[in-house]
């Protein structure tokens, strides 16, 4: 058996005296210092852990949750086209809007009603949960107030040759019946009715789905208005489609996207605490051994 190392013998693979004398010294000076004065070694790290992390108080205001910002290059030619088409071809939803003059998708709530099977959203009993679902969005007058205009009234939520489907008036039944598709008195229907079913001439006979899509002033102090009228309305909704027995609704607005990417994160995040925890009390586990 190999007898004890000389302390004048270098450093190597079997020799570790000359790292292990200096750190066990080391360490037997700080034990002391520690047991000598323990109080600086509790405060100070508690303190210095307090400071640091009084910065996440700015953390709601530093956070990059913002999807465009996310998800699209900084500097991308669609940014600076979209910018000029803003500059040179501004929007007035005020007075004249035009969705297919908007350089964004804009602020609105769109909705996607389907009739039962065999059923169809032009069947009066549907109709009347149309007109009660075009009640809700109008509700206490704060849509009016914030609604994209054409003139003096709010942009229609359906093609023209739609309205009846809304208002309810006595010439409905015969204005809905005259329906041809995909264009009807020199409106596009296409992107508004969905499983159309068609006689001679084009003649619409039943319509599965209807699309509504309501929206809002997204330029000018207005913007703000409208965000807020969609996040309240967004609580409510749920109820008052719970009240319609004939049709199902769909509903998305302008800010569903960016709140299911903030929802994502928040619900990931617990999941990434737990892998981290797991992690680590698997490695000190195996450290154990």
């Amino acid at each position: 058996m190999a007898g004890p190392r000389s302390p004048a013998e270098g450093c190597s693979c079997r020799n570790t005296e000359c790292l292990e004398r200096p750190l066990r010294r080391l360490f037997q000076g700080l034990g002391r210092c520690v047991a000598a004065c323990p109080w600086p070694f509790v405060l100070v790290p508690l303190l210095l852990s307090g400071g640091l992390g009084a910065g996440f108080v700015f953390l709601p205001q530093r956070q990059a949750d913002d999807i465009e910002g996310q998800f699209t290059p900084t500097w991308g030619p669609a940014k600076a086209e979209r910018d000029f088409v803003r500059r040179y071809f501004p929007t007035n939803d005020s007075e004249r809007f035009s969705a297919p003059r908007l350089p964004t998708e804009g602020t609105y709530a769109a909705f996607i009603a389907v009739a039962g099977e065999e059923g169809s959203v032009l069947d009066s009993a549907a109709r009347r949960d149309l007109q009660q679902l075009d009640e809700a969005v109008r509700g206490d007058g704060r849509y009016e107030q914030l609604c994209a205009r054409s003139g003096d009234t709010c942009a229609h939520p359906c093609p023209e040759a739609l309205l009846p489907l809304l208002l309810g008036d006595a010439g409905a039944d015969a204005a809905l019946g005259n329906l041809t598709f995909p264009v009807s008195n020199g409106s596009f229907l296409g992107a508004a009715l969905g499983g159309v079913r068609t006689g001679a001439g084009g003649r619409v006979l039943s319509a599965r789905a209807l699309k509504l899509v309501y929206y809002l002033q997204e330029d000018g102090p207005a913007a703000a208005d409208s965000r807020r009228w969609l996040e309240d309305f967004l609580q409510e909704v749920p109820s008052h489609l719970a009240a319609l027995k004939n049709i199902q609704v769909t509903y998305f607005t302008s800010l569903s996207r960016q709140q299911e990417f903030e929802g994502n994160a928040k619900s990931v995040i617990p999941l990434f605490s737990i892998t981290y925890f797991l992690t680590v009390t698997f490695s000190i586990v195996s450290c154990l051994r």
